[in-house]
């Protein structure tokens, strides 16, 4: 409670507006999104990842309104994965206190560095092919930016991120008990296998089941009360 005082001396307590629900409702409905999109982009990308700059642009030529619709699943991605892992980090914590925290330190880490420094090709692939720029020198251009010495090392602590530090986070997930093993699993082997394997298709499969990892997050806080969500609202006097 807040105690305010009136001009005339007389004080009443206000309390305080209690968010938690909001909170912990929010999170449970981002926790799935980014890893769900994510899988949809890949199962439906006209090319593997990893394909040469030229063939990614024709391929792109070649269905213009699919090309345009996967930068918006790329953006949920974007906008969305920190606050999954932050929602998977939440409710894992109390269970896996340790294991939850070097997981999220490493996967916390590698995305935020991943999403500030990273200058994707398949963007500039979509830019080059809606604005008709010469393939051959936004190709020279792709390949300078990828071999730059920063976006290794953001590309290599976003790898980190993704296989090492979500992969920590599904562990922590199966073995705090908030939500069905598999699904903590799910997130683990999702993660962790996604680089290696081959082809956009077994990618986007690994993709979902780390997405089924996250949707475990969402059942927990879906369970959770708001006691159990966070600390009540209260007002540190001096």
């Amino acid at each position: 409670m807040h105690t305010e005082t009136h001009p005339n001396g007389a004080t009443h307590d206000k309390p305080l507006r209690d968010t938690r629900g909001f909170w912990r409702l929010l999170l449970a409905m981002i926790a799935p999104l980014p890893m769900l999109a994510k899988a949809v982009y890949y199962l439906l990308s006209p090319v593997d990842g990893g394909a040469e700059f030229a063939d990614t642009v024709t391929a792109y030529t070649a269905d213009q309104q699919l090309a345009s619709a996967l930068r918006w699943f790329d953006a949920v991605f974007v906008v969305g994965l920190i606050p999954a892992t932050i929602a998977v980090a939440w409710v894992a914590r109390r269970g896996a206190p340790r294991l939850t925290t070097v997981g999220a330190v490493i996967a916390l880490l590698g995305e935020l560095t991943g999403f500030a420094l990273l200058r994707g090709s398949d963007g500039l692939a979509y830019i080059t092919m809606q604005q008709g720029f010469d393939v051959a020198a936004t190709a020279k251009l792709a390949d300078a930016i990828e071999n730059d010495a920063l976006q290794l090392v953001a590309s290599l602590l976003f790898i980190v991120g993704i296989v090492i530090g979500l992969a920590l986070l599904g562990i922590a997930l199966w073995r705090s008990h908030v939500a069905p093993a598999w699904m903590g699993i799910g997130l683990a082997l999702g993660a962790f296998t996604h680089p290696f394997v081959p082809g956009h298709l077994a990618q986007g499969i690994g993709l979902a089941a780390a997405a089924i990892g996250f949707a475990g997050a969402s059942l927990a806080l879906l369970r959770m009360r708001n006691d159990q969500f966070d600390l009540p609202p209260a007002r540190l006097d001096s």
